[in-house]
């Protein structure tokens, strides 16, 4: 179940961007004049809270789990988590309406590309590009990459589970078998036996 932290560092850093975005647009949109009535910064209601703070928080924190998460299972919930605060980017104005939630409020920019750009960048085109990237991560945690499966396959070294003689001097072959080490203040001397009984 464990995965390298740098499996969700690309898509994690992205998610956590874009919904810090989708969350503070309403916010900090109207000093460029860019987002939805009330043309006020940072004036909260509840509408604001359902449509951008709430999906915006659920982006970022699932971009901060996708990123410093290094177990399989977490990181897949992080990434789920995003996906459906991105998934209610796209889809909540519409479906917000079906409980008598007015919406977000009129576009403040004038004109009708300045109105498609500012529904695409707070809106649809965020979510599903918050939806793609937390896709990606899921899919990238769902698989068991080439490295760690050539680190799990590796073959322990050889003898390493297995007792080894201790050897002493400088070649294993001056030890005759069954002998210890040599006694305290011993010196070999050239062309002599190494051990006398």
């Amino acid at each position: 179940m464990r995965v390298p932290r740098s499996r969700g560092g690309f898509s994690g850093f992205l998610l956590i961007l874009l919904g810090l975005w989708g969350g503070l647009l309403p916010f900090a949109g109207p000093y460029f004049d860019f987002g939805f009535a009330p043309d006020d910064t940072w004036v909260y209601n509840s509408d604001r809270l359902q449509l951008g703070i709430a999906p915006g928080a659920a982006a970022a924190l699932g971009g901060l789990i996708v990123l410093f998460s290094a177990n399989r299972a977490f990181a897949m919930f992080g990434a789920w988590l995003a996906a459906l605060g991105g998934a209610w980017f796209a889809v909540g104005p519409p479906v917000a309406t079906l409980w008598d939630v007015p919406g977000v409020g009129a576009p403040l920019g004038t004109g009708e590309n300045r109105h498609v750009a500012e529904q695409l960048a707070g809106f649809t085109g965020l979510g599903v590009v918050i939806v793609f990237l937390a896709a990606l991560a899921l899919g990238r945690f769902a698989v068991v990459g080439v490295r760690e499966r050539a680190s799990q396959a590796e073959p322990e070294p050889g003898g390493s589970n297995t007792t080894q003689p201790l050897v002493y001097g400088r070649y294993a072959r001056e030890n005759p078998p069954g002998q210890g080490p040599p006694p305290a203040g011993d010196q070999h001397v050239a062309g002599e036996t190494r051990y006398d009984r």
